[in-house]
């Protein structure tokens, strides 16, 4: 059973909500799952993350990997510092969603101590109580650190030389809802009934053709088919964001963090209710049409999905791995050095926690060297 909302939360539900069923409404009552998912986390001033309330950490929703332990945060430093060097030592960071601002307070405290610092450490960030608390946190560093931190109301328009970092971005990126009928995909969306919103498959065969186009590539790189009644994302928006960043990186690494799979694990057979989870007050579960605008909504990415806009965008696919693989290529056994770290880095490394399901993924731009990061592990093949 999930936690109640409180009586703040049901009222910012009920506004986002009710901001929801006018669109449905206007469109004749029914959108795709992915326009519902990101009004529901982006509408200005009512989405989930352009609105108010805590996310990340303790009293939030969801805990990420730089909040469980700055261990994970020095070792991404360790990885920046190999990149920053191959750009002659002039180049910046630039990290998307960057949660409460512990990684990224802790990846300048490191490079500090490796005589690596960028000239600039920019953030992009869509949350305003997001963007507060990383303001709070970056106020904390020394003078010499918070100085060289700004925030972004979008990506650089001047193609930066340096890292970019997407730590759990990817898995927020709306996406389509599908389920599978005679090899085809008919594409699920979200209609409005007795006051709550309710799962409906599109209305019209023409609202197919999107999905059918986005599902016969897919389908011919798997080499199996899907029972009907199989159900699954596709994220159209991978392409267009991949894209984006390859835009705005002229040297360097682009390095994402999320979980997910190669295409293949992806589209299991046994994996016959896709990937989205929601996360509300620490717990997850898989309904997306409840707890509209308090709760967080993702899907787990499709890897082979994001090489292949990576391709197209002209940048090189130079490493894959489990997170576990990533921190241990960096040394994070030498960084525990007593038990409660100890403890720490169990949760990022096992395999029961966030070291399997979680991967790294590295796409660079005229860097020669090989990354640390990934030299314990090259899953590439997979993909």
């Amino acid at each position: 059973m999930l936690p109640v909302m409180s009586t703040e939360e049901e009222a910012h539900s009920h506004a986002v909500s009710r901001f929801i069923a006018e669109r449905i409404a206007a469109a004749g009552g029914w959108l795709p799952f992915d326009e519902f998912m990101e009004l529901a986390l982006y509408a200005p001033g009512l989405g989930y993350y352009s609105a108010g309330g805590v996310k990340i950490g303790r009293g939030g929703d969801f805990t990420t990997a730089p909040e469980v332990s700055d261990l994970f945060s020095q070792c991404v430093a360790r990885q920046v510092s190999e990149v920053l060097g191959q750009t002659g030592g002039s180049g910046s960071v630039l990290e998307l969603g960057a949660g409460t601002g512990r990684m990224a307070a802790s990846v300048l405290t490191t490079l500090a101590s490796l005589d690596a610092l960028p000239e600039q450490y920019a953030i992009l960030e869509v949350s305003a109580d997001l963007r507060d608390r990383q303001h709070a946190r970056i106020e904390q560093l020394p003078a010499e650190l918070r100085q060289r931190v700004t925030w972004l109301d979008a990506l650089p328009s001047k193609p930066l030389r340096g890292v970019i970092l997407a730590n759990e971005v990817l898995d927020a990126l709306p996406c389509q809802r599908i389920v599978i009928r005679g090899g085809e995909a008919h594409e699920l969306g979200v209609g409005f009934e007795a006051e709550r919103f309710v799962e409906r498959e599109a209305p019209e065969e023409a609202l197919n053709r999107r999905a059918a186009r986005e599902w016969h590539t897919v389908r011919s790189s798997l080499g199996f088919e899907l029972e009907d009644g199989y159900r699954t994302e596709l994220c159209a928006r991978i392409e267009p964001w991949i894209a984006g960043l390859s835009d705005s990186l002229e040297q360097g690494l682009i390095l994402l963090f999320d979980y997910g799979l190669p295409r293949a694990h992806y589209y299991h057979p046994q994996r016959t209710d896709g990937t989205l989870r929601c996360h509300f007050k620490q717990r997850a579960h898989n309904d997306p049409l409840i707890n509209v605008g308090v709760q967080d909504i993702t899907a787990w990415v499709d890897f082979t999905r994001v090489a292949e806009a990576a391709d197209s965008a002209r940048l090189d696919v130079s490493g894959f791995a489990t997170q576990a693989a990533f921190l241990l290529g960096l040394g994070i056994e030498a960084l525990i050095r007593d038990v409660r770290l100890a403890s720490e880095a169990r949760k990022l490394l096992m395999p029961g926690e966030m070291g399997e399901a979680f991967k790294a993924m590295a796409l660079t731009r005229a860097v020669g060297a090989p990354l640390s990061g990934f030299s314990v592990q090259d899953l590439r093949h997979s993909l």
